[in-house]
């Protein structure tokens, strides 16, 4: 699908803004716009965001419950109390129960983790693990990335005596359950500075309040950033404020001295000795994660984060691989189902603004990936069901700027169970409410969803020529790193650029273009890739002028023009 291009000028505090930061910027100008783009207005903002401090993080104690959930966990542990660290099984999941089990047990013995099995006991608490809990003597569970609409499971826990304290990120209900504490920055009411926390990102801030309580240094926990930066990247939360704080300092531990597990991941990923981005973490280290849960269990995954012993990250990290091969083939073949089922039934793409597709024999743990394979082919907001326990599971995903969430929401009370943001949701049901479901879901959509967003948009951060794009460009441009949501890697757009000559087609199908490409500003070749633009290449190949969007990106090596490569986004030929 052809993507529309999209510039915004500068406000016109935004134009305050780049005149005051191009004093100090003045020899590489398109610096000073993009720094006023994500409302940055002074020098001092601006070194602040080239440099993100860990003093900078705010106090743990501005977040309610704080204090509630501080003292019950030193209480438990003056009453040797046994505690309980349980997840989700996603990445983020897995690594806040890995932070916070590994952090606490530098102080106390007395507890385990525990990670719910995706196909037996589903998201969130199951009873099953409440009773195991008992069973175990089990007095406190914490629980990460989950919990906020467990409700009937904390009061079941709370008739044998178990306490809760809630770590949790996702949208809460208007009824909270009943725990001893609530970590959750989208409470209403809450006034915590940074409202988009990670679920892994909650487990540090609880843990940080531990230390501050009992006058315990941090860096131990910042040492643990890896961890906090895996999350903050998979679970593709906005790279802004506290979060860019975490991720910044968590990278930077991922490329020297990474966890046990995270460095087992890293080598079977082919990353040792390379720079790992946010881009790594994503598309290699993240799904191999992910994959435990999703075709096994995501214990595995915490037992390959908490490792101490190489050999033994080694092997797991072997296995987790494996998971994650098996998961590709998978996620191929339901995808490719899916599309098929869709282009046999036009009526389901013509005349729909959402898609809603079941599947009874699908892989649960798959489904997840296949919505967001359907949305980016189709840009619509996607939902894909399949049956497990006797109920439909699915997931949803959805395009730039529309709230799925509230989409499902809509449908409330035909669902057994959901939870999630903005982007992406889970849900059950029954299977016989699957066709009324869809009817309410797709009305939503058509009623809420607006023209450009079933559309894929390029938002062009600032029209480039080539005689702009220097080294010292580059390297600044380098410290706006890392890149995500509300802080996403720049999209630059230049007019009339042609081929140099010697661009041609590559890829197993001749469907990508490899580029050397040239403007009249000056007389800098630049290498390019487009991939899947090939119907591009006889304009190109004819020498007449087109405009392209692109990222600039790099070999990681010194900056010099050479290293410097374009990925072309977009292209506008020119009649």
């Amino acid at each position: 699908m052809t993507s529309k291009w999209n510039y915004l000028p500068l406000t016109s505090d935004e134009q305050k803004s780049e005149a005051a930061l191009a004093k100090k910027y003045a020899d590489v100008p398109p610096v000073s716009e993009l720094l006023a783009q994500r409302g940055i207005s002074t020098i001092e903002e601006a070194e602040k965001f080239f440099h993100p401090s860990l003093k900078d993080l705010y106090d743990p104690f501005l977040m309610p419950d704080m204090d509630k959930a501080v003292g019950r966990l030193n209480k438990a542990m003056g009453r040797k109390e046994r505690i309980m660290v349980y997840g989700d099984y996603d990445v983020d999941g897995t690594t806040a129960v890995a932070l916070v089990y590994k952090y606490l047990q530098n102080f106390y013995s007395n507890i385990e983790y525990y990670i719910p099995t995706r196909y037996d006991e589903g998201y969130g608490i199951s009873r099953r693990s409440i009773d195991y809990a008992a069973e175990q003597g089990v007095k406190l569970i914490i629980i990460l990335d989950c919990g906020i609409k467990a409700i009937e499971e904390i009061a079941y826990a709370k008739t044998l005596g178990i306490d809760f304290i809630i770590c949790d990120h996702h949208v809460p209900d208007d009824e909270l359950p009943d725990a001893v504490a609530i970590l959750n920055p989208k409470l209403d009411g809450s006034t915590y500075p940074c409202p988009h926390l990670s679920g892994c990102g909650v487990g540090f801030k609880f843990m940080q309040g531990f230390a501050q309580s009992n006058g315990i240094p941090t860096s131990d926990l910042e040492g643990m950033l890896d961890l906090v930066a895996v999350s903050i990247a998979a679970d593709i939360v906005p790279m802004v404020d506290e979060n860019r704080i975490m991720a910044y300092h968590g990278l930077r531990r991922l490329n020297t001295n990474p966890n046990m597990g995270l460095r087992a991941i890293i080598r079977i990923c082919g990353l040792m000795g390379k720079e790992i981005t946010i881009s790594d973490v994503i598309f290699k280290i993240g799904p191999r994660i992910n994959a435990s849960g999703r075709m096994q269990s995501g214990r595995e995954a915490v037992e390959l984060l908490v490792a101490r012993d190489v050999a033994d990250a080694n092997e797991k990290s072997k296995a987790i691989d494996q998971y994650n091969k098996d998961r590709k083939e998978l996620d191929k073949r339901i995808t490719e189902e899916a599309s098929t089922i869709l282009q046999q039934h036009d009526d389901m793409l013509d005349d729909r603004k959402s898609i809603v597709i079941y599947n009874k024999d699908w892989h649960k743990g798959i489904i997840g990936i296949v919505a967001s394979r359907l949305t980016e082919l189709y840009y619509k907001p996607s939902v894909v069901l399949t049956l497990t326990n006797g109920l439909a599971t699915g997931s949803s995903r959805s395009v730039q700027g529309f709230d799925v969430y509230k989409a499902v929401d809509s449908a409330r009370d035909i669902l057994e169970n959901f939870g999630g943001h903005a982007y992406a949701v889970g849900l059950s049901l029954k299977e016989e409410n699957i066709p009324e479901f869809t009817r309410r879901f797709e009305q939503y959509v058509a009623e809420h969803i607006q023209p450009e967003q079933l559309r894929p948009m390029l938002d062009i951060d600032a029209y480039l020529t080539f005689s702009e794009i220097t080294p010292a460009f580059v390297n600044t441009l380098r410290r706006f790193n890392p890149f995500g949501p509300g802080n996403s890697k720049p999209v630059f757009c230049t007019r009339n650029v042609m081929d140099f000559g010697t661009s041609k087609l590559v890829g197993k199908n001749l469907e990508h273009i490899k580029f050397e490409l040239v403007d009249d500003t000056s007389g800098k070749v630049f290498n390019g890739i487009a991939f899947n633009m090939a119907e591009h290449f006889d304009h190109i190949h004819s020498r007449r002028p087109f405009d392209i969007c692109y990222t600039i990106e790099d070999n990681k090596h010194q900056s010099a023009t050479s290293s410097i490569q374009l990925l072309i986004k977009g292209i506008h030929p020119k009649k």
